[in-house]
């Protein structure tokens, strides 16, 4: 098994500290419960929150099966917002939704986006945010395509166990764009796997 990595990768290598100093230090504290909303597609995107505790969703909707899709999540110590849109208030692409009760301390994204306009070391840390999304997103767009519905399941099992411990079956299901009764089965063939290759190392 690899070595436990960040589940979005859009963090690495960028310092957000200064955005979680004045998150905790100005921002709104929050109490969402599970099912609470923190945007929705289609109206005005305001917010960046900080996640003290707890965890989000994000949700497209497909009108023609009318049905909804995970398209990633946000844990306890990251930001969660509908990046960029949140700076000027463009229309949400994406429905963020409480998977459990948090808490947050949130901002409106103006406060980040003039942050950004006053200092142009924050503004180039905003660009690279925005790099880093669009190469997390196109990597994960290709994997739909170069790895099977197993493998995308493996790999998520060994990048981030404890990401999948903590999301339900319907949830990791909707974000690898499998049902969860296939999910189900696939996680039943890789636990028995896994016990058979554990009691094969064993005996040897």
């Amino acid at each position: 098994m690899t070595k436990e990595q960040n589940f979005n990768s859009y963090k690495e290598g960028l310092d957000l500290e200064f955005l979680r100093d004045y998150c905790l230090e100005h921002g709104e504290k929050r109490m969402m419960e599970r099912g609470d909303t923190l945007e929705e597609a289609g109206k005005p995107s305001r917010w960046v929150a900080y996640v003290e505790k707890g965890c989000f969703k994000y949700m497209v909707h497909n009108s023609e099966e009318g049905k909804d899709y995970c398209t990633g999540f946000a844990f306890e110590g990251e930001f969660v917002a509908d990046y960029p849109y949140c700076l000027d208030g463009d229309k949400a692409e994406i429905t963020i939704e409480a998977d459990m009760p948090c808490v947050v301390r949130i901002i409106e994204g103006a406060e980040l986006q003039r942050m950004f306009d006053e200092d142009i070391d924050k503004m180039r840390i905003g660009w690279q945010i925005l790099c880093n999304l669009f190469k997390m997103v196109y990597v994960r767009e290709l994997d739909h395509y170069r790895y099977t519905a197993r493998s995308r399941y493996r790999r998520l099992l060994n990048r981030c166990p404890q990401v999948v411990q903590l999301l339900s079956l319907k949830d990791i299901a909707s974000f690898l764009n499998i049902t969860p009764t296939y999910l189900s089965k696939l996680r039943r063939e890789i636990t028995y796997q896994t016990r058979t290759e554990d009691i094969r190392i064993s005996s040897e």
